[in-house]
């Protein structure tokens, strides 16, 4: 085993616990409310993933006060999905190697297992990459959530139980309780959106079209797009990273960008950086496919 591939089985332990949680549905059952509940905070928190995570401290697609920064990564550290500032640094790896051997999860270097979720388990990747980060790595609240990046994700667990139990004694006609909502709320929920994410690291470089010349195998995928709330839309992302939106034309559904605008408009978010008219008219001429290498990204 070389040492990219050398498994951390420490810190391995919590994703085991996750997937493991999700058995839990055997002893806990199964009502319409706690699946709602499941698939409504699936949605929410890939939403801060997404808008926050990616194309916020990733990017810098779009600007928000301090304040405003620091809450939406706590709440994108509900997915558990690590801290703001490693999956920022991990990801701009991710764009200045992909599909190459140092893109930590590329199907092309490494196969699909690995570039799905093996490379988590690489002691390798642990480390946040403070050199590709120094625009955002200043801020000690923010360097705090990374390194407690399972204070939040534990609240969050804890929080499914509560309410459960608060519902068993106010509303017993829900059929729920603490620890249904617990294992539907926290660890189903978490689950599926971890593998979904990961689904754009994975199938997005494998299956579907390829609009925008790019140095790698990214991919427009539907149904990752429909998943992901907007992210499948790869290769449009590749081919011009600075974006608030990633399904660049009317016809590509992006909820992200759809709450963007929404956060926009009441003030919380501000200076969205678009689309630029060459990179839309390149797409519609139906002969990007000829031209080679991207263009410089800004984040």
């Amino acid at each position: 085993m070389t040492a990219a591939r050398k498994v951390d089985w420490v810190r391995v332990a919590p994703f085991a616990v996750l997937h493991l949680g999700c058995l839990g549905v055997l002893w806990v059952g199964i009502s319409p409310f706690a699946v709602g509940f499941a698939i409504a905070l699936y949605v929410i928190r890939a939403f801060f993933v997404t808008a926050f995570y990616h194309r916020y401290f990733s990017h810098r697609a779009f600007k928000t006060s301090r304040a405003a920064q620091f809450v939406f990564a706590v709440l994108g550290n509900t997915a558990v999905q690590r801290g703001p500032l490693w999956w920022a640094a991990h990801h701009r790896r991710h764009h200045g190697t992909a599909d190459e051997e140092e893109d930590p999860h590329s199907p092309h270097a490494h196969g699909l297992y690995w570039s799905h979720m093996g490379w988590l388990t690489s002691a390798r990747n642990f480390p946040t990459d403070w050199s590709v980060i120094p625009d955002i790595a200043p801020y000690p609240e923010l360097r705090w959530l990374d390194r407690r990046d399972t204070v939040v994700p534990i609240l969050y667990a804890a929080f499914t139980f509560g309410l459960g139990a608060l519902l068993a004694r106010v509303a017993p006609g829900l059929g729920t309780n603490g620890p249904q909502l617990l294992v539907w709320g926290f660890f189903v929920s978490t689950v599926i959106l971890f593998h979904v994410t990961c689904l754009v690291n994975s199938a997005a470089h494998l299956v579907g079209s390829k609009r925008f010349p790019t140095r790698d195998e990214s991919r427009n995928n539907l149904v990752v797009a429909l998943l992901t709330l907007g992210e499948g839309w790869h290769n449009n992302h590749h081919y011009y990273p600075a974006s608030v939106r990633q399904g660049f034309y009317p016809w590509e559904v992006d909820f992200t960008y759809y709450g963007l605008r929404a956060l926009a408009a009441v003030g919380l978010i501000w200076g969205l950086h678009p689309v630029p008219e060459r990179v839309l008219a390149l797409g519609r001429s139906g002969n990007s496919g000829t031209a080679t290498g991207n263009p410089p990204a800004s984040r």
